[in-house]
């Protein structure tokens, strides 16, 4: 079982980068309410979780503990979604995305991953039937939109489903196309990759993925 520890978690979230910047007596703050918040969401604290609880604990930490500092909402909020926003680097899946065998190989490595990356809280549907050029799934149940729902800060799920477009929003001679996320009010999350012999704009545009 991985020991969920706040300094650990912290180090391992989109915000490593930044989280050295602040004052010590904020970063001594944010582990004290990673450290309550740990104890509140013992339920989703599981080996498969660890990954998405360092983003969700840190996220809403940072978010809270800023404000204690003077920052208004709308300033904490800003920082907490550009901060973990500029930690993105969609570069080597686009690289990936340009080989022939990239869709393939989503087909295997996503559902595997997730099953892997994936603890208590979570629900997909997979679908074998597609065909050779396509690759869909759902997300039925998350962690990101139970913890952040009942809190009010849905806007922090929001941010994070952001991540997938960043990721996945501009890959070479892919589609990414998702019209719903649990975060955004939707009944579930749907993804959708869709492979072209061309680039974006000979013969086709992206779609406008939310």
């Amino acid at each position: 079982m991985k020991k969920y520890e706040p300094e650990k978690l912290v180090a391992i979230s989109r915000y490593q980068n930044y989280f050295p910047k602040l004052k010590k007596e904020i970063q001594q703050d944010i582990y004290a309410r990673i450290a309550e918040l740990i104890t509140e969401e013992s339920e989703y604290c599981d080996n498969g979780n660890y990954k998405h609880m360092a983003q969700i604990l840190t996220s809403i930490a940072m978010y809270e503990v800023l404000q204690k500092y003077g920052k208004t909402e709308e300033d904490a909020y800003r920082i907490v979604s550009e901060e973990m926003w500029a930690f993105l680097d969609p570069s080597g899946m686009q690289k990936l995305a340009a080989k022939r065998f990239f869709l393939p190989l989503m087909k295997k490595i996503v559902p595997f991953g997730f099953r892997h990356g994936s603890g208590v809280g979570w629900r997909y549907t997979w679908h074998e039937d597609d065909p050779k050029n396509e690759f869909h799934f759902e997300c039925n149940e998350c962690i990101y939109a139970k913890i952040l729902g009942k809190r009010g800060l849905m806007k922090l799920g929001a941010m994070c489903c952001h991540a997938d477009i960043i990721n996945y929003g501009n890959l070479p001679f892919t589609d990414f196309i998702r019209t719903k996320t649990l975060c955004q009010g939707g009944d579930l999350c749907d993804f959708r990759f869709i492979r072209h012999e061309t680039d974006a704009g000979d013969g086709w545009e992206r779609s406008k993925s939310i």
